[in-house]
């Protein structure tokens, strides 16, 4: 099995069996990625040190416009697509394995958390993972000490409060508050 082999059954949402071979790709990955932010977190970087940082940890390109200030982590790395004129505050965490979408002009705050596996509550199934892709539209604003969990889609222009949990979709151009978090107004109100 090959790293390949595992986003193509992560992004069909199929369940990561514990001790499989694509268990086993999953944690080769992780070494990487934990490589690769000791290096971005262990020193300062001018920011396009920084971007090429996470074009490598990513595997993908990352464009120009994009800003992140470190400390990051991600135990993965590999499933997580970001647009244009992003900016990530520190402190982020991104477990990507499930795939995480980052839209155009985006803000992610401090400490956010993306959170795309859940484990199985059987006890016998606990190392079993499934993963749930979160999806990140155009201009949306995630505060502070957000939580976002498996299988989100937060659409454009929505606005999300600091110290919201996320468990459910977020309709585009509204403000979700609050644990869970809940709609209480258009962003046009």
């Amino acid at each position: 099995m090959e790293l390949k082999d595992l986003v193509k059954a992560l992004n069909n949402g199929e369940t990561i069996v514990g001790d499989s071979p694509l268990h086993e790709v999953m944690h080769r990955t992780s070494q990487e990625a934990l490589r690769i932010t000791a290096e971005l977190n262990g020193s300062y970087h001018e920011p396009d040190e920084v971007r090429q940082l996470l074009a490598s940890l990513i595997g993908k390109p990352v464009d120009k416009t994009v800003t992140m200030f470190p400390p990051f982590h991600t135990d993965f790395g590999k499933n997580t697509t970001i647009g244009r004129r992003v900016f990530i505050n520190s402190g982020c965490s991104f477990q990507d394995q499930g795939g995480i979408r980052i839209g155009d002009d985006s803000l992610i705050g401090h400490n956010t958390v993306l959170a795309t596996l859940n484990h199985d509550i059987n006890p016998e199934r606990r190392a079993d993972m499934h993963p749930g892709h979160i999806i990140i539209g155009r201009n949306v604003w995630i505060g502070s000490n957000v939580t976002v969990l498996p299988g989100v889609t937060i659409g454009d222009n929505a606005v999300v409060a600091a110290a919201s949990v996320v468990t459910k979709d977020v309709r585009g151009g509204t403000v979700v508050v609050g644990s869970p978090a809940r709609m209480v107004r258009s962003v046009t109100d």
